[in-house]
């Protein structure tokens, strides 16, 4: 079997690397890597249990099934000779200056660890203790500590990712891809004027599926959305072992192994493809940073990355087959929750594409659940 993946964020190569692993699939990726690609500007933050979102079921499931599968990719990983993943397990602080709020997240996250082990140990914790953790802390901050919540740097686990596929015989190229269409099926891809035939084509191309499907006449109700974040460095401090910070607003602050924090991240709507860091942007992202870690105010700037996540009007993925025309299936819209549910997505359409059994209903992430009339998608008139 012939498969071609068009897309090579975390999603696409988590499809390529997933079906590279199969006995008779041949896989070709094809990535264009445009500028702003969201895999490569993405924060990592993998804690779905006490997101406000969790009343949305669908959207929890893929996101607590994303953060489960971790463990499973990192041994799988293991076994192919890769160990620059990185992941790691390094907690949570949900932080609050209000007692009821911090009773509400920790009840949210005690509640989770019956059906999400891997959320570990949940711990109620002063400001003092929540400092000693992550001491650019304001003094007016008590927190809920998750102990099983993981970093994920995108571009490593990327390129893990690509290597481990290439092992596995992959094919990878970069240009630009255009989809063949002939007789209700889609049967290959054009690349830079070289025809790739194939049995099944995915499309994993993030907020540029739009355009790439309209080609073959079906539109894609994905917009994109710019979000600036901040990486900023504090000289000489180990910020290895440090908790991200998760306040009760869409910001947060999450450190690496070399002396670096990253703060973000805006989330630009209407702003096209206009790949710009802008001053208010990187404002409205230090000023949320620095109202939660006033110490964070001497570190250095060290640099800002865009990227455009795709975002569906109903902000629920797009996981599934095509109808019309055939022999095409779609992954896409997983919005600011990418690298959380990158990789599981990425496995779920490999095994979708191969008729194996998944392991959850997909239904509710249906493609083509905005089809109206003889429109197989309608292209949403919203401001996200």
């Amino acid at each position: 079997m012939k498969v071609i993946v068009v897309g090579g964020g975390i999603v696409g190569m988590s499809a390529a690397y997933h079906l590279s692993r199969e006995e008779g699939v041949d896989v070709t990726l094809i990535d264009q890597k445009h500028e702003g690609q969201a895999t490569a500007a993405g924060a990592g933050i993998v804690c779905p249990w006490i997101s406000e979102r969790k009343d949305n079921k669908a959207w929890y499931e893929l996101a607590r099934g994303g953060a489960h599968y971790y463990e499973t990719l990192v041994e799988q990983l293991k076994e192919d000779g890769e160990d620059q993943w990185g992941f790691k397990r390094v907690g949570a602080l949900a932080v609050s200056e209000d007692e009821t709020e911090l009773d509400d997240i920790e009840k949210s996250a005690r509640d989770a660890t019956r059906t999400s082990p891997e959320a570990g140990e949940i711990t109620r914790l002063t400001n003092e203790a929540a400092k000693d953790l992550f001491p650019p802390l304001s003094d007016y901050f008590g927190a809920v500590h998750l102990s099983g919540a993981a970093r994920i740097d995108g571009r490593q686990l990327r390129g893990a990712l690509k290597r481990a596929a290439i092992n596995h015989q992959a094919g990878i190229y970069q240009g630009e891809a255009r989809l063949v269409k002939e007789g209700g099926q889609v049967n290959g891809v054009y690349i830079e004027g070289t025809f790739h035939p194939a049995d099944h084509v995915i499309v994993a191309a993030g907020a540029w599926a739009p355009e790439l499907l309209s080609s073959i006449g079906v539109t894609l109700p994905i917009e994109p959305q710019r979000g600036q974040i901040v990486h900023l460095q504090m000289p000489e401090t180990d910020t290895s072992e440090w908790p991200m910070i998760l306040p009760r607003t869409s910001y947060y602050m999450l450190a690496f192994d070399d002396s670096r924090i990253v703060a973000g991240a805006s989330r630009e709507n209407g702003t096209g493809f206009d790949y710009r860091q802008t001053a208010g942007g990187v404002q409205e992202v230090l000023e949320s940073a620095l109202s939660v870690a006033p110490g964070l105010a001497q570190s250095t700037l060290y640099e800002t990355r865009v990227g455009f996540r795709p975002v569906v009007p109903d902000n629920l993925p797009l996981i599934g087959r095509v109808e019309a025309p055939k022999g095409l299936s779609i992954v896409n819209g997983l919005g600011p929750s990418g690298l959380t549910m990158g990789p599981y997505t990425g496995k779920l359409i490999s095994d979708l594409t191969l008729g194996k059994d998944m392991g959850i209903d997909l239904s509710s992430y249906d493609p083509q659940r905005f089809d109206k009339g003889n429109s197989l998608f309608v292209t949403a008139e919203h401001n996200f």
